[in-house]
């Protein structure tokens, strides 16, 4: 309680101070005190430079507004000798399929097509399109074809999961690369087995979309979190009505759309997307194997532990320290506070690595790469503090 009432005395004189007091301590001599205060935001939280402000639109999307997966089974032709070979024989019984609707009969085991490759063609619908609006679709071989560099889509019709045709594909593909192969060698840029065709595909059916139940909306968050669906609540409050909007759980929130919009809903829905708000983030501390990659988010906290890996010795300390604000008026007397300073050691042999500051993940981070501490190194070390119970947030791997 006694600790509470010191941060906020020191939030009171850290406000009423102001630049002149400080400039005042460094006039007589003494460096002015660091003091880093935190705290729990509240849900209409002031854009920081960790956690930037960003519209409503950027963050959530309303229900409704979806894309549809579609596929299709197709043959692309025209390739230069490096079609599916003998290996597989989906692309003959294809062509020989296609030659039959022809009126042309052939015996599919004389075929022999290197410059025909069979594929799947997949493709996202978006919300709201047309017939006769084009979107791109990508272009996958499944058989042994080395490369689709030249090719041409025939026409594919594209399915959805309900079996309706919605879109048909067609038209040239590119790979964004190339394979060429002469004299036993061969030069390889991109993988050339996967292209896109773009606009190839030709809407056919729209799929209905219903955003406005009623008088009602609402709002899904892309990462679920309940701090930033109650501030985008109140952010909408604050622009309309006190009950304009209201958090359901962590990722939804009901906007109920005025009686003057109900005539326009569009244009209420542009006004609830420009809303800006400042969304809040767990922290986080991601780490990739294969590459060695360590993402962290700035939230992370390490308490006092002591790792030992290999020749490795990481230790983390957090101890308190007294000290007190220069007074917020002159002949007033000085603020009493108390600050948690960290320290953390990292020990290779008869080196020591010192770091004065924060317990954050990127203090240990930095400590590590200052003695040559290899990724592998520091995401062991990572893991081994998370499983001490000492790493306060989470830990992805992927």
């Amino acid at each position: 309680m006694k600790r509470h009432m010191l941060v906020l005395m020191l939030a009171v004189a850290v406000a009423t101070c102001g630049a002149a007091a400080f400039a005042q301590a460094s006039d007589d001599g003494a460096e002015a005190p660091r003091v880093t205060v935190t705290t729990v935001p509240s849900p209409s939280a002031a854009s920081t430079p960790h956690q930037p402000t960003v519209r409503v639109k950027d963050i959530a999307r309303f229900e409704g507004v979806r894309d549809n997966q579609l596929f299709g089974m197709g043959l692309v032709i025209g390739l230069e000798g490096t079609g599916d070979g003998r290996g597989s024989q989906a692309n003959v019984q294809m062509v020989a399929n296609m030659l039959e609707r022809f009126g042309i009969t052939v015996d599919r085991e004389a075929l022999r097509l290197r410059n025909v490759a069979a594929v799947m063609v997949t493709a996202d619908l978006p919300a709201f399109v047309r017939p006769g609006d084009r979107i791109d679709v990508t272009v996958s071989s499944f058989g042994d074809a080395r490369s689709l560099q030249g090719g041409f889509l025939l026409q594919t019709p594209l399915e959805a999961a309900d079996g309706r045709v919605y879109a048909v594909a067609q038209g040239p593909v590119s790979i964004g690369g190339f394979n060429v192969r002469a004299g036993g060698s061969e030069v390889q840029r991109n993988h050339t087995a996967v292209g896109i065709v773009p606009g190839g595909a030709i809407v056919e059916r729209s799929v209905p979309a219903e955003v406005l139940q009623g008088d009602r909306l609402t709002l899904i968050l892309h990462e679920p979190d309940f701090t930033t669906a109650a501030r985008v609540a109140e952010a909408i409050n604050r622009v309309f009505t006190p009950d304009t909007a209201r958090a359901l759980d962590r990722s939804a929130i009901e906007v109920r759309v005025p009686s003057i919009f109900m005539s326009q809903p569009v244009e209420f829905i542009a006004l609830v997307e420009e809303i800006e708000v400042t969304p809040d983030a767990p922290a986080r501390v991601v780490i990739n194997e294969r590459t060695g990659t360590i993402v962290m988010g700035h939230r992370a906290r390490i308490a006092t532990v002591a790792v030992a890996h290999g020749g490795l010795t990481v230790r983390v300390e957090t101890e308190p320290q007294f000290g007190f604000l220069p007074p917020a008026e002159e002949g007033g007397a000085p603020t009493p506070v108390v600050v948690e300073t960290t320290r953390i050691d990292v020990q290779e042999g008869g080196d020591v690595v010192l770091i004065q500051g924060g317990a954050s993940v990127e203090d240990v981070v930095q400590a590590l790469n200052a003695i040559g501490a290899s990724p592998r190194d520091i995401i062991a070390v990572l893991q081994a503090i998370k499983a001490a119970g000492a790493l306060y947030g989470e830990l992805e791997v992927l």
